[in-house]
């Protein structure tokens, strides 16, 4: 009985561990909308590609409608005008963003520099 309980709390403390982690990882936030062409230009160009990346693991991708409601996590970030706005978010604050597609190279240059001001740094 006392070892069910060691390994209980063991596993409830790896599990808020995780969690905790989770909450401070990187994320990239592709705020789209319904038939923007540029959208779709990032799709077909980059988001086909994007989770098998480094950056892609590094900050996974998370996409929001712009026309929908915010998420509650989410609601901090404002000044969306336009589509696709790519925000990288980490530990729950904005760490820079891309307004825009400007094409795949410059995309990628973009979120690399973006990537190296976090924590976790690509490239650093």
């Amino acid at each position: 009985m006392i070892r069910r309980g060691r390994i209980g709390a063991f596993l409830a403390g790896v599990l808020i561990g995780l969690m905790s982690i989770n909450a401070y990882a990187a994320e990239l936030v592709m705020f789209e909308t319904e038939g923007c062409p540029w959208c779709a230009a990032w799709n077909r160009d980059v988001g086909t590609i994007y989770t098998k990346t480094e950056e892609g693991q590094r900050a996974p991708l998370r996409r929001v409608d712009v026309d929908a409601p915010r998420p509650a996590d989410l609601q901090h970030i404002l000044g969306i005008v336009y589509t696709p706005t790519f925000v990288l978010v980490e530990g729950g604050r904005e760490v820079g963003r891309i307004v825009g597609y400007p094409g795949d190279d410059h995309f990628w240059g973009l979120l690399g520099e973006l990537l190296r001001k976090t924590t976790t740094g690509v490239g650093s």
